[in-house]
């Protein structure tokens, strides 16, 4: 008798549903959550062994997919509930929605599993792409990187509505009409995309270049497909549309092969000629010692006079193109040219200037005044 009263309690019904139905729509739930837990401490020991072993990205690729697959178990449970709970069919198919909502669970799973392998290859690729001399692959990964993350995003997305019983083929049609409105507000957008392909194929400059291009100057951080960031010298960040670069005059300053010296050296007028051709041969002979400037090309010429000076034109280049570094070399060169100037007990020239009063030969006569 009181095994019939606990069968007759179980199949009380409750909306329709029996309480053994709910029983079992929790088991499988319940179930669902145990299965979750064991295949995520499969995941994370297996993820500690991987660290250790010889291939580098095991543990990156199998961290990619324990969140996503960790999921499984608790959407099967949940379908498999709803298939035991045996949803009313009127006024709504609740049994059909359960089923095109959980086929399109898949298909979202399988996409946020995609999106999150394709990140650790663009991880992978950037550090093999950092060990290359080019930086082409380096200015390549992140714009690979953001697009293939939209493809997947709106192939999910598509595959998604479908699966729910949407039609995409209509979908598609209804964006078709307004396809004329959509691309006229999008050519500031579409300006940046083909900005960013001549960027890439013309390569004027690469991640980590210094250039100029108006009145910005600056390192390059990042090249996206709509933007560009420059890390300024003021340590500001500045992003530009990429549009802006191709009709730009740009600077690449990291391209230089050398770097000029360019200055003027004035020595007072009590220089003699001899003095000067001394001076000029000394500071030419200093200039063929420095290993550190080029040899191959420079001026050392007396160029003119000057309101206060003899000037001396110094042109020459550094063979660094390092800014600190030029600076060191530039700086060693000048200390030299103002030692041997002090040898040879000639003066560096300063704006002077020279009054010469002058006489005349008759004196000057005041006008005697009429009543004297």
């Amino acid at each position: 008798m009181e095994e019939l009263t606990v069968l007759q309690f179980l199949e009380y019904q409750l909306f329709d549903i029996s309480l053994i139905q709910l029983v079992q729509a929790f088991g499988c739930i319940f179930g669902g959550f145990i299965l979750r837990r064991i295949l995520l401490i499969v995941f994370n020991k297996s993820i500690e062994r991987a660290r250790l072993s010889r291939f580098r990205y095991d543990h990156l690729f199998l961290e990619s997919l324990s969140r996503p697959l960790g999921w499984i178990p608790l959407v099967a449970a949940i379908y498999f509930a709803t298939v035991v709970l045996q949803l009313p069919l009127e006024p709504v198919n609740f049994q059909f929605f359960a089923a095109s909502l959980f086929r399109a669970s898949w298909i979202l799973l399988a996409i946020w599993a995609s999106i999150r392998l394709f990140s650790v290859i663009c991880d992978i690729w950037s550090d093999v792409a950092a060990k290359t001399e080019t930086k082409l692959d380096d200015q390549m990964v992140p714009i690979v990187r953001k697009s293939g993350r939209v493809f997947l995003i709106i192939v999910g997305i598509v595959l998604f509505l479908q699966n729910m019983g949407y039609s995409v083929g209509s979908l598609v049609a209804s964006l078709g009409i307004g396809g004329a409105a959509l691309a006229l507000a999008s050519k500031d957008t579409l300006a940046n995309l083909f900005g960013s392909l001549v960027i890439f194929f013309d390569r004027p400059f690469q991640i980590g270049d210094w250039i100029e291009v108006k009145d910005i100057e600056g390192t390059v951080e990042d090249v996206g497909l709509r933007t560009i960031r420059i890390r300024t010298f003021a340590n500001s960040l500045i992003t530009i549309p990429n549009s802006f670069f191709t009709t730009s005059i740009i600077n690449n300053w990291s391209q230089m092969q050398k770097r000029r010296i360019k200055m003027t050296i004035g020595l007072t007028y009590d220089t003699n000629a001899e003095q000067m051709q001394q001076a000029l041969k000394e500071i030419r002979d200093l200039l063929l010692e420095d290993n550190n400037l080029h040899h191959d090309f420079f001026l050392i010429n007396f160029v003119g006079f000057g309101a206060y000076s003899l000037d001396i034109l110094v042109y020459c280049f550094t063979k660094t193109t390092v800014w600190k570094e030029h600076m060191d070399i530039q700086e060693a060169f000048l200390i030299k040219i103002m030692r041997k100037i002090e040898e040879l007990e000639l003066n560096f020239a300063f704006p002077t200037q020279t009054v010469h009063l002058g006489s005349t030969s008759s004196e000057l006569r005041l006008p005697k005044h009429p009543d004297k």
